[in-house]
């Protein structure tokens, strides 16, 4: 565990890369399932609060799912677990089996794919947190004089106890002393709504009597040691007879694991998890600067963040880190346009332009991700949720078809949808982004000058980043935008499918009739008026890539930007005291936040998105509960509770982004809520007192991020640590070219690397190491302990 030292900082969240490879030979679970017919899918749990699910996949014991899932964890916790279902449709969801890992044992698995031992899911072995007791056996005199013992039991405190339902539970504890011939419990007080309960509590027992007391007999006729203490925790317990104040971790019940894991099957996966401890920002400022400067190095080669993207090619974290360092600093369309330059002078053929997965590709399919999150809510979100919603056939493979389709029914749907698709991307160009309006624009400057030659070049130099790698990608897997909060079912699924394949052949310009593979596409293509569709989506990258300026005519309709079921605190008129939380519908538009009772009703209340004041995290003791967040607008604070800490996380982001340049936004803000006449974070009096701690800030320009630049050059120079074999090859060969006379070397020694100007890749190189090395300086001399781990 990262400890927090003098002069360090702890970030607030934790990265994990999470890859679902497949399982194997899932055994059978209760109920009517038989075993070929399992519809399986796994699920991603914080201890046992869920964050992901995959995609269901359909009667097979050795499922593939093979997805990825990125996220940042912004709370502690004890276990990563993957949980395996079976989908029942006339019950709840079935569990087949589990794999936990524990946090401290996460860096076990480096490197490497593992296959895990599916274990047993049992109420009583899911247990989570840890327990203070401290326990003592002392002699005591009786009421008739003689001396005898007694043990006490001291329950302190219990720390990290599970959610329930997301919400905190309301644990209490029983003590007791079990024995051959007795069993004597005692129980605490129940703390209400807590993870983290204080007890103070202490309890005795005689060890001188029988458990029915009739019969009187020296401590020696009772064998101590056959003694147990228990302390049961809600649906947990732990067994110790020990005589001093220790922690101890929950343990499962009685035996919980009562099958063979074997039996259940295994579960392959693939595990990234960083964990960074932050030095103060003036340690970073050296690297900071040398990557800030890489686009204005000459050759781009020779700087530090192509370096960087060059001995670390194979990771797939590398990027993330630079581009929003480089993005933060306004320094990223310099820089990807200089290695979009050093791309296209190895591109021979107009016809491959951008199709590889290259320093430029990454960066800015990275940049689209982050800068161009709430750009595909308004353009996708309406239509995606329709397809999802109205549940049409579509498919038109002979081959897939059911007993009962029409080819032609399903034709005439599968073109509506892709039409709507069709016209909602390529009349979105005023809410295209400026930044990726001016890498797009760059882009395409770019490839008009390496090939003058071809007037289409500056078409496909953008669309095989908008359409291809964005919009195209975005439709196949809305859950992995945040366009949906699931992944939609198999049907659904093929239906999208098929509306990606389209969008990609429409967006690449061409003649449609050449970008076919499946012969039952043909004819369906046939169905779009070529010439048309090719003006439209000319029109539509002439716009996002040129110096036009682009005005929204203000008359587009509201749409959804995240919506799902929270718990809501109520703003009546009841006392501060009285008000209780309830289940509501929240649904936040471009337009207006409102909740209702029920998904599809009338709306409870509406607030205008431009009467948002502040957004902002609410400390977990104000209502004695986790995932709590705060709208404040013109009025009363809203108080929300999200289902998990990713949902929390995700509703304070867009929330923020949609209000971020609001008239009136509050520079403080009350981490607590006001009761009994103040506010319990700083006691003021008045219920319209300041804020007492200062509101999130937010960037008012073209790009709205909040990123911490500390943890992510401390992720850089990670990196560079991790890679540092690499470091010397490429500083070995810099200096082997840069003196060397004689004939060409073997081409396979300097391959690995880029490297144009041998003197100036060399000096680089040399001022990495400096910083390098006085980075792990300054680790060293503040004793701490740094993981970095790629599982």
């Amino acid at each position: 565990l990262i400890r927090s030292l003098p002069g360090l900082r702890v970030p607030d969240a934790n990265d994990v890369l999470f890859a679902a490879g497949e399982a194997k030979n899932l055994g059978s679970v209760s109920g009517p399932n038989r075993q070929r017919d399992l519809c399986t899918f796994c699920t991603i749990s914080l201890d046992q609060e869920e964050v992901f699910r995959t995609k269901v996949f359909d009667k097979s014991v050795c499922p593939f799912y093979g997805e990825d899932f990125y996220f940042e964890i912004p709370r502690p916790f004890q276990c990563l677990s993957f949980y395996v279902y079976a989908k029942s449709v006339f019950q709840r969801d079935l569990p087949v089996g589990k794999v936990s890992i524990r946090k401290d044992d996460l860096c076990k698995y480096s490197g490497k794919e593992n296959w895990f031992s599916l274990q047993t899911v049992d109420p009583n072995s899911e247990v989570q947190g840890k327990v203070h007791l401290e326990m003592r056996l002392s002699e005591v005199i009786t009421e008739n004089g003689s001396t005898g013992q007694h043990i006490s039991v001291r329950i302190i405190e219990c720390k990290e106890l599970p959610l329930i339902s997301g919400q905190n539970c309301d644990p209490y504890a029983t003590v007791s002393l079990v024995g051959p011939a007795r069993s004597d419990q005692k129980k605490t007080k129940v703390k209400k709504k807590t993870s983290n309960p204080h007890f103070e509590e202490t309890f005795f027992f005689e060890v001188t009597r029988s458990y029915s007391r009739r019969t009187q007999f020296n401590v020696e006729e009772e064998d101590i040691e056959k003694l147990e203490i228990k302390c049961v925790l809600k649906h947990s317990n732990v067994l110790f007879l020990l005589l001093s104040p220790i922690r101890y971790l929950l343990q499962p019940k009685g035996n919980g694991n009562k099958s063979k894991s074997d039996d259940l099957g295994s579960l392959r996966l693939k595990l990234t998890y960083i964990e960074d401890t932050v030095l103060p920002s003036a340690c970073y400022t050296p690297l900071c600067t040398l990557l800030l400067k890489s686009p204005d190095v000459k050759p781009i080669s020779a700087s530090a963040a192509h370096i960087l993207g060059d001995i670390c090619r194979e990771r797939y974290e590398v990027v993330l880190p630079m581009v929003r360092l480089l993005l933060h600093n306004n320094r990223f369309v310099p820089f990807v346009s200089a290695v979009a330059a050093l791309e296209l002078d190895n591109t021979q053929e107009a016809n491959t332009i951008f199709r590889g997965n290259s320093l430029a590709t990454r960066c800015i399919d990275d940049m689209m991700k982050i800068v161009g999150k709430n750009y595909l809510s308004v353009t996708l979100k309406p239509v995606i949720d329709e397809i999802c919603e109205s549940n049409k056939t579509c498919e038109i493979d002979p081959i897939k078809l059911k007993e009962g389709d029409n080819v032609e029914v399903n034709k005439e749907n599968l073109q509506g949808y892709v039409q709507k698709v069709f016209s909602s991307i390529t009349q979105s160009s005023s809410n295209c982004p400026p930044l990726m309006c001016d890498v797009f624009r760059s882009l395409r400057h770019l490839a008009c000058k390496r090939f003058p030659g071809d007037p289409h070049v500056q078409y496909s130099a953008v669309s095989s980043f908008v359409f291809l790698r964005f919009f195209a990608v975005a439709v196949l897997s809305p859950h992995s935008f945040q366009l949906r909060s699931h992944h939609p079912d198999p049907e659904i699924s093929r239906t999208l499918t098929l509306i990606s394949k389209t969008i990609q052949t429409l967006g690449s310009w061409g003649s449609l009739s050449k970008n076919f593979k499946e012969t039952y596409m043909y004819d369906f293509f046939k169905s779009f008026q070529e010439e048309k569709c090719i003006e439209k989506v000319k029109k539509f990258l002439d716009e996002i890539s040129s110096n036009v300026s682009k005005e929204s005519s203000g008359l587009e309709d509201a749409v959804v930007l995240k919506e799902g079921e929270v718990q809501k605190r109520a703003q009546g008129r009841k006392p501060p005291g009285m008000k209780t939380f309830k289940k509501r519908w929240l649904r936040l538009t471009n337009r207006e936040l409102s909740y209702h009772k029920h998904k599809g009703k009338d709306a409870d209340r509406t607030i205008n998105v431009k009467n948002i004041r502040a957004v902002e995290k609410v400390d977990e003791s104000a209502f004695n509960r986790k995932n709590m967040f705060q709208v404040v607008h013109s009025e009363k604070p809203l108080y929300v509770q999200a289902g998990n800490c990713v949902e929390a996380s995700e509703w304070l982001e867009v929330l923020s982004q949609v209000s971020r340049c609001n008239e009136g936004r509050l520079a403080t803000f009350h981490p607590s809520n006001y009761t009994s006449g103040a506010w319990q974070c700083c006691q003021s009096l008045s219920s319209n007192a300041p804020g007492c701690k200062p509101c999130t800030t937010t960037m008012l320009a073209n790009l709205q991020l909040d990123i911490d630049c500390d943890r992510e050059a401390e992720r850089i120079f990670s990196l560079l640590s991790a890679n540092d074999t690499k470091l010397q090859s490429m500083e070995d060969a810099c200096a082997s070219l840069a003196v060397y006379q004689g004939p060409q070397r073997e081409p396979e020694e300097y391959s690995k690397f880029t490297i144009q100007e041998p003197k100036e890749t060399f000096h680089t190189l040399k001022q990495l190491r400096n910083i390098m090395e006085e980075l792990q300086r300054q680790h060293n001399s503040r004793n701490d302990v740094r993981q970095y781990g790629s599982l």
